[in-house]
């Protein structure tokens, strides 16, 4: 059993894999990680298998703990992957946008990715035929554009994502859904094209919480998948191996 682990800011997304496929998903509390993580693995009579990818900032008394208590392998910007980071600042580019960037390399060779992580923020990863990462692109996401209209102004009420039909809102509740909703769908369908113009090739993968939701809207044809950042961590995780045992052989 391999472990990935998703170090967000409030919530660490636990995914669990055996031979390679995907059994169950869980989400855990960053702020008592360790606790939530000793109870979990409590049963195991072994050190557990875990891929760990950060965010934001991983607190040491953790790291330690994982460190002496797990099989930890850690996703930096060091780690060997299966492609060339062309960023500008490497070492500023978030580990989980680096993350799904070498997994889409992985799960899709031979063609240009296009990773769309529609969460917190929406990111954009972009990853030529020649496995170079070029960069992308970040804007923010439903949430955020719900929080950003009604903070900044003086009476505009904070709405959830509600499943919308129509485009002509005909009152203040329908038109922030509606610049919300589509304006993001518009956004999401008007890069991919930018991107399909240059790259006729494009493989185009969408995931991150709101991913199912706004799949079904798009118009481009694309791979949605929620799990995609677990499942790169695994596949990462595989590519170290291989790469261990070619370099020992």
């Amino acid at each position: 059993m391999i472990y990935t682990l998703d170090i967000g800011n409030t919530r660490t997304k636990l995914a669990m894999f055996e031979n390679d496929s995907l059994v169950n998903t869980t989400y855990l509390s960053t702020k008592n990680l360790q606790k939530e993580l000793l109870f979990f693995f409590q049963k195991n009579s072994k050190k557990p298998k875990i891929v760990l990818a950060s965010v934001g900032h991983l607190d040491d008394t953790l790291l330690e703990w994982l460190e002496k208590n797990t099989d930890l392998t850690q996703i930096t910007h060091t780690t060997p992957l299966p492609l060339s980071n062309k960023y500008k600042t490497p070492h500023t580019l978030g580990i989980d946008r680096l993350a799904v960037a070498a997994g889409a390399t992985i799960q899709y060779p031979n063609t240009a990715r296009l990773i769309i992580d529609a969460g917190t923020c929406i990111t954009y990863d972009f990853v030529n035929a020649e496995n170079e990462y070029l960069g992308g692109s970040i804007s923010p996401g439903l949430q955020l554009r719900y929080k950003a209209l009604h903070d900044y102004t003086a009476k505009l009420p904070l709405l959830e994502m509600e499943d919308i039909s129509y485009f002509i809102g005909q009152n203040t509740h329908e038109s922030i859904q509606s610049g919300v909703i589509n304006g993001i769908i518009a956004e999401i369908d008007n890069i991919i094209n930018r991107y399909k113009k240059d790259y006729a090739d494009l493989t185009i993968i969408l995931t991150g919480g709101d991913a199912v939701f706004l799949a079904k809207r798009l118009k481009n044809i694309i791979f949605a998948n929620p799990n995609f950042l677990s499942e790169s961590l695994n596949h990462i995780y595989q590519y170290i191996i291989e790469n261990d045992k070619k370099n020992h052989s």
